[in-house]
């Protein structure tokens, strides 16, 4: 059991400095760093390959035309921006109030922005949003961050701004729900210095959704179903992956949308395709890595499909056992919590 007091609510005073733990995935030899210390575990040829998604502040708090509260969260913000006409858009959300909103219903937001239930689908809301001047400047002003559950925020936290410590110093490209937080731990000055050590810095985008958050509930995991989300690699980032795989170089993995990203982009060969789609990878025991070598990542929830991808690279029992020494040591948990180096 997780002590609460390990569930981090907020990251380390500077990002390069939590907490790394390195797992040696064959031997299971582990070793304790600051992250920082990363400079010193790669090597001059490795590739990192980030996941440069941006987290939209999609969560939105509005009242219904019954005189209910209704919270909801965007799904698709980058669906929407290739979908938004002038003045409306449909997006499908999740939605929370105390009675379930029916078709038809309408839920009023701050700055004039208006959605309609038009649809519900397995727990997933369709909402027709209508909205005058600019949407995404609307958003960013009265939406939120979609923080997990586990974080929570009190009237004490006002001072704590997740607008920016719940995003990659990379992050560049909007559609993200939840952050890719492996990446949460790289300052600026530590990317430069391992890109002037020689180690190569490649970006793709996953977008990551809400699925990141559902536990798997079913006894035969096979039977879970991924949520698709939308990801996008360049050729560019394509060609220098490929080209630095087939010299031998050591991809290197920045959390587990990266890794999920590139292993569905991949043959049967391990060369990556360039392009844009929907990723519902699910990667768990028995699953044989094509493209990458080695794998940063942070501690995950239990029956987490994250977890479930960790524990596929790494191997059930060495992750366990890392995971118990991590709390003997202190290591903070989850989104905002310290690291692992498995190589």
């Amino acid at each position: 059991m997780l002590p609460e007091e390990l569930i981090a609510q907020r990251p380390a005073a500077q990002r390069d400095r939590s907490k790394l733990l390195y797992l040696h995935r064959q031997s299971g030899r582990r070793s304790h760093h600051q992250f920082y210390e990363l400079y010193d575990l790669l090597s001059p040829s490795d590739t990192l390959v980030v996941n440069n998604t941006e987290v939209v502040p999609g969560r939105l708090f509005g009242n219904k035309d019954t005189g209910g509260k209704a919270e909801v969260l965007m799904l698709d913000y980058a669906g929407i921006c290739r979908a938004k006409t002038d003045g409306e858009f449909v997006c499908r959300c999740l939605v929370r109030s105390s009675k379930r909103p029916r078709i038809g219903t309408s839920i009023s937001f701050d700055q004039g922005l208006t959605a309609e239930v038009i649809d519900l689908q397995d727990d997933i809301f369709t909402l027709k949003f209508s909205f005058s001047g600019d949407f995404e400047r609307i958003l960013y002003r009265i939406g939120n961050v979609p923080l997990p559950p586990y974080i929570k925020r009190t009237q004490d936290d006002g001072d704590f701004n997740d607008r920016i410590f719940y995003q990659t110093v990379y992050a560049s490209q909007k559609g993200a729900i939840a952050a890719p937080t492996a990446g949460l731990h790289f300052s600026t000055k530590l990317l430069e210095k391992l890109s002037e050590k020689g180690i190569g810095i490649v970006a793709i985008t996953l977008h990551v959704s809400y699925g990141t958050f559902l536990p798997v509930r079913v006894a035969d995991i096979r039977e879970h179903r991924m949520h698709s989300e939308r990801y996008h690699i360049a050729k560019e980032s394509a060609d220098v992956i490929n080209r630095m795989k087939a010299s031998g170089s050591r991809i290197v993995a920045v959390g587990t949308t990266c890794v999920r990203t590139l292993e569905y982009a991949a043959d049967d060969k391990g060369r990556v395709a360039c392009g844009s789609g929907n990723c519902d990878l699910f990667i768990h025991s028995g699953y044989r890595f094509k493209v990458i070598d080695v794998m940063i990542t942070n501690f995950h929830l239990p029956r987490s499909t994250l977890l479930m991808l960790v524990s596929a690279f790494a191997g059930r029992d060495r992750v366990l056992e890392a995971y118990k020494e991590a709390i003997q040591k202190g290591y903070r948990f989850y989104s905002y919590g310290d690291a692992m180096l498995i190589a």
